[in-house]
Order: structure tokens, then sequence, then C-alpha cells
């Protein structure tokens, strides 16, 4: 693939006006640009891609919901067992009274 640097360093050395320059430059970049457009349609592997990605999320998204439930759980066990705890430790104080004003 000839390079428009190459294009252009052959055309200097013949006697061509800047105009003429001008031109073969810019055919080169926009055959260049019709030539690597891109299409209206994705292609079937992007398609695919696309579907595998979407399964992606959906099963990331089965794992975030899961996680949220199960952290949901632990926090209602934990403040159960907070309330176990203080309900034991007030149980404590009201023995250490009873037994003689507890130290």
């Amino acid at each position: 693939m000839i390079c428009i640097k190459q294009i252009s360093d052959k055309l200097r050395g013949a006697p061509m006006n800047k105009f003429i320059r001008l031109l073969v430059v810019a055919l080169s970049v926009t055959g260049g640009v019709l030539l690597t457009s891109c299409s209206s349609t994705p292609s079937d592997e992007e398609l695919r891609k696309l579907n595998d990605l979407q399964a992606q999320v959906r099963q990331l998204e089965d794992q975030v919901a899961a996680k949220t439930r199960e952290n949901a759980t632990l926090e209602k066990q934990n403040a159960e067992k907070n309330g176990k705890v203080q309900q034991c430790q007030a149980d404590q104080d009201g023995v250490k009274q009873a037994m003689g004003g507890g130290k």
C-alpha cells in the first residue's frame, strides 16, 4: 500500500502545481474512506457477540440479585443476634443488681 507521503514525495519531483497535488491527496483520502466505510447492518459475528454479551449481563444481574438477597438475609440474622446479645446483657445486669449491686 502506497502511503500518501510517498505519493506526495513523488509528485514534488514532477513539475505539477499545488492544485493537482491537492486533488491527488484528496482523492486518495476519499478513496480510503469509501473503502473502509461502515456497513449499516451488523454482521452475523457482531450479532453473536452482542447476544453473548447480553446473556452475560443477564447472568451477572441474576448473581447480583442473589447476593443482594443473601446480604439482606445476613443483615436480618445479624440484627436478631444483636438483639439477643443486648437482651443477654440486660439479663446479666439484672442478675448482678439482684445479687448485691453488681461490681
